[in-house]
């Protein structure tokens, strides 16, 4: 990619970021709806197991699981 294409890129993301965030509606967390009841909050190590930890262990667990499942007939290296 030359670089007329690369700046041209740039400057279509920066647009489009900065035009997403002037449209964007405040998220108008100071008023409270109808029926709202957010309950207490996470600590930091239920917010680190459930945003960190859950993602990773799960991924690890399906990875897993497709190794030790996986029934391919993968050609072995010959010894040389």
């Amino acid at each position: 990619m030359d670089k007329k294409n690369a700046l041209r890129a740039g400057a279509v993301a920066a647009g489009t970021t900065l035009m997403m965030l002037l449209m964007s509606s405040p998220a108008l967390a100071l008023t409270r709806d109808d029926g709202d009841d957010p309950g207490t909050g996470l600590s930091v190590a239920e917010t680190l197991g459930l945003f960190v930890v859950a993602p990773i262990a799960l991924f690890a667990l399906i990875a897993g699981l497709v190794m030790v499942l996986d029934k391919s007939d993968r050609p072995r290296k010959k010894q040389a």
